[in-house]
């Protein structure tokens, strides 16, 4: 049994998490020595008592592991331990990393740079929306969007992710083969082509309470900030935010009515110290260094010349319709380019980010150079 099979196990027996299983590493050096450790010598290890030592000692006749890793090669997903350059590197920092990952799709690089848009299963039309164009900004800029694929916020903020052509990456709350909620069953194959769904669980592991919080904070965990869009008291949304906070992340929250039940756990989040977000703006100023250096102005010690920069098709179009001293309101420079809103509003984001707009009072713009 190699390393990687050791840990499929050690994930599938009862009462061993990440946190034991970082104990038994020390103690026992490598993961096929836990599973085949006596439970005299498993007891001598700090933390471990007699229900966990009982539940190794008889982990082969509880765990299918010959069945768990036929069904991981004939459903096409991969499995990933921490060792692996693609588990997640921002996950891999937090004190209870997932023992094992299993993986429909791909991560890069680029999804260091992501951030959790997260909130209530039942939510408003106002929630829907910004969630969705949440999502499609920071997409559109190379943000990568992390939510929990369930109904309403987590819903619309991967298909704004995918409506601008990004990255987003679904993290479940169930075995990898499970889909839920049913609806989302095409959802989640266009997440799987672009980008990735992620889980924790072995597979048929239905969803229940505990799962869903160990979710979140995988949610939490793998990003660098997490933004709450809606959610009441009660909301899951606010267990994902929890976890940002006890990891150093970054909490920003969406604010809603006064008076709607659906945003109380926002403005909650907003008095214990969040950053209000008012747009994907607020959430990027806190990640400026997400932008290479190339896309600010020089400093005064600096002489050489910067790398010209890239621009889409779309915001070159934008800057073509904005003139230098001249104001142009949002609704002007959709009817001169002849974009779609949605796209306007994320390409000027863009160009604000590259210091290439300025935005100016009542939603008006003008070219900074």
């Amino acid at each position: 049994m190699d390393t990687r099979e050791a840990l499929v196990a050690l994930n599938m027996v009862e009462h061993v998490g990440p946190v034991r299983l970082r104990q038994l590493l020390e103690h026992f050096g490598e993961a096929p020595s836990i599973l085949s450790a006596s439970k005299s010598r498993l007891l001598r290890v700090n933390g471990i008592g007699e229900e966990t030592a009982a539940a190794i000692t008889n982990w082969e006749s509880t765990v299918d592991l010959g069945g768990e890793l036929n069904r991981i090669a004939d459903s096409g997903c991969r499995l990933l331990i921490q060792s692996d350059g693609e588990y997640p590197a921002l996950l891999r920092q937090i004190y209870d990393p997932p023992i094992v990952l299993y993986i429909k799709g791909f991560l890069t690089t680029k999804d260091k740079n992501s951030v959790a848009l997260v909130g209530s299963r039942m939510t408003t039309n106002y929630g829907t929306e910004t969630a969705r164009k949440l999502g499609y900004q920071l997409a559109y800029l190379g943000v990568t969007v992390v939510s929990g694929g369930a109904r309403g916020i987590d819903t619309a903020a991967h298909q704004g992710a995918l409506s601008a052509k990004g990255r987003t990456v679904c993290i479940l709350g169930t075995g990898i083969n499970l889909i839920t909620p049913p609806e989302n069953a095409e959802l989640f194959e266009r997440i799987g082509a672009n980008g990735a769904l992620l889980t924790q669980f072995p597979f048929n592991r239905q969803p229940d309470k505990q799962s869903f919080p160990i979710r979140n904070r995988i949610v939490a965990g793998m990003t660098l900030g997490t933004v709450v869009v809606e959610a009441n008291l009660t909301s899951g949304a606010l267990i994902t935010a929890n976890f940002a906070t006890e990891y150093g992340r970054q909490v920003f929250a969406v604010p809603g009515r006064i008076d709607s039940p659906r945003s109380k756990g926002c403005h909650e989040l907003i008095k214990k110290g969040a950053k209000l977000c008012e747009g994907a703006e607020d959430i990027l100023s806190e990640f400026e260094y997400l932008f290479p250096a190339s896309n600010r102005p020089p400093s005064t010690d600096e002489t050489a010349g910067l790398p010209a920069l890239e621009l889409s098709d779309q915001e070159q179009k934008i800057c073509a319709v904005l003139e230098a001293n001249e104001e142009s309101g949002i609704d002007e420079v959709i009817r001169r380019s002849g974009l779609a809103s949605s796209t306007v509003s994320a390409a000027l984001l863009s160009l604000e980010m590259k210091r290439l707009v300025k935005q100016l009072p009542g939603k008006r713009f003008v070219r900074s150079r």
